[in-house]
């Protein structure tokens, strides 16, 4: 009888292995610890950038240098389907399962994984087996350009476990300094939150912020760092004995520079509403294909008289994917009356490049947005003045133009405060006031 209640236990616990191996047949669910390795490579062009530690001669042991960690959890839909969740601070992304195709390499006898970010063209490529995955990152616009991915089951902490007494509270405002000797420096705000160890916020800079950040304080040592299949960023400083902090800051392999700051929450920058202008009063004008070869201009009937916002963006630009969900959001909770929205896109391809053609369709159906987006050009900010020669500059992407009925320019505000920063709210009611002006308004002719 004994025997037969062990060879019993045994049979149930092997039909439980085999269930729970068909219930999950690719990745287990649950939390995983994802990195980049960002490490510098010269082999990569990288004008802007130079060996960090030769210029500042920081040591961080508490991370290898170079690496950009993330959180992610696999969660299952039903018995075989999962989508995955990306985690970076407030900011939770969602890949959904039909952008995630696993199977089997039979030559090399391994599992395959591939994770597709097709509104920003780019995808992760890996083997996976038993709790380990292990590829690339790949950014299909940029020539070779490819990231070693790791992510690591059962593990949920961004950056290290240490829990380090952290020498100082960072929490508040920052007026920040980006670059380095050789290059035109850039100011910045950075807005963080500090609880112990955790520390989470953003960099407003003039050209838009740079997303939700996640990290770390550890002693003298601060680290952030935030994925989103288009941003790879990676921000680390030293807190030093005056209380100034200065630091590195990375963007995926292609970009490096310095970067320091000091409390000051009396610091600004130039307001968005005075960095792009008109060169003269004079009405907006232009003419883009749609991916079809439909030439748009303001002139035609279905734009004549009527109030409109402007959208100068690429399908590759995160903050421009923001402003458009709230714009979104916008149209589907205010009547707008006959306020019309067209995106002009200045794509990594090039207009002429079918390439450009199709990000713009997959962003279309991905984004599910009710406006035409237009080829305007290449991904160039000097392209991009020269298509709309009405404008002094343009440099950044977003940048948002609203025009009148009668195609005159009421308001350019150029870059994009979104929900990570504390200027998001004061945004989202100065756009409601321009937009009620220019529906409110009657054409003069």
């Amino acid at each position: 009888m004994h025997r037969l209640l062990i060879l019993f236990l045994a049979f149930l616990f092997l039909s439980t292995c085999t269930f729970v191996q068909e219930r999950y047949p690719t990745l287990p669910p649950g939390p995983y610890r994802a990195t980049l390795e960002l490490e510098y490579n010269p082999i990569v062009p990288n004008p802007k950038g130079a060996p960090i530690p030769e210029k500042t001669n920081l040591e961080f042991e508490e991370v290898t240098d170079g690496i950009l960690p993330f959180t992610m959890d696999v969660v299952y839909e039903n018995d075989t389907t999962f989508h995955i969740e990306m985690h970076n601070g407030a900011e939770t992304i969602t890949v959904p399962a039909e952008n995630i195709v696993y199977g089997r390499d039979q030559n090399a006898g391994r599992d395959t994984l591939r994770i597709d970010f097709p509104v920003y063209d780019t995808h992760i490529s890996a083997y996976h087996e038993e709790n380990i995955i292990e590829g690339v990152f790949v950014v299909h616009y940029r020539e070779n350009y490819r990231i070693p991915f790791k992510a690591y089951f059962g593990k949920d902490h961004r950056f290290t476990p240490l829990r380090k007494e952290p020498v100082a509270d960072l929490s508040g405002s920052w007026a920040v300094m980006f670059g380095r000797g050789d290059e035109a420096p850039y100011p910045g705000i950075a807005e963080f939150v500090q609880e112990g160890n955790h520390l989470e916020g953003t960099f407003r800079t003039e050209t838009g912020d740079y997303r939700f950040l996640e990290g770390t304080v550890q002693a003298n040592k601060l680290y952030l760092s935030v994925f989103d299949g288009s941003h790879a960023f990676l921000f680390e400083a030293l807190i030093k004995e005056d209380g100034t902090l200065s630091g590195t800051f990375r963007s995926g392999r292609h970009y490096i520079t310095n970067w320091t700051a000091r409390r000051d929450p009396d610091f600004k920058l130039i307001s968005p509403d005075e960095l792009t202008l008109m060169k003269e009063d004079i009405p907006l004008a232009f003419s883009f294909p749609t991916i079809e070869g439909e030439t748009v201009s303001l002139d035609d009937p279905k734009y004549a008289g009527k109030p409109k916002l402007i959208k100068i963006m690429g399908t590759w630009c995160p903050n421009c994917r923001e402003e458009a969900d709230f714009l979104k959001e916008y149209l589907a909770e205010n009547d707008t009356k006959d306020l019309e929205v067209i995106a002009l896109a200045f794509e990594q391809y090039g207009a002429d490049d079918d390439r450009s053609r199709e990000v713009i369709r997959r962003y279309q159906e991905t984004m599910q947005v009710p406006w035409p987006i237009l080829l305007a050009g290449p991904n160039d900010k000097d392209a991009a003045g020269d298509a709309l020669p009405m404008l002094n500059k343009i440099i950044s992407y977003p940048t948002l133009l609203f025009v009148d009925r009668d195609n005159k320019v009421k308001r350019i505000y150029t870059g994009f405060n979104g929900k990570a920063t504390s200027k998001y709210e004061e945004f989202r009611k100065s756009f409601d006031v321009s937009v009620q002006e220019l529906i409110g308004a009657e054409a003069s002719r």
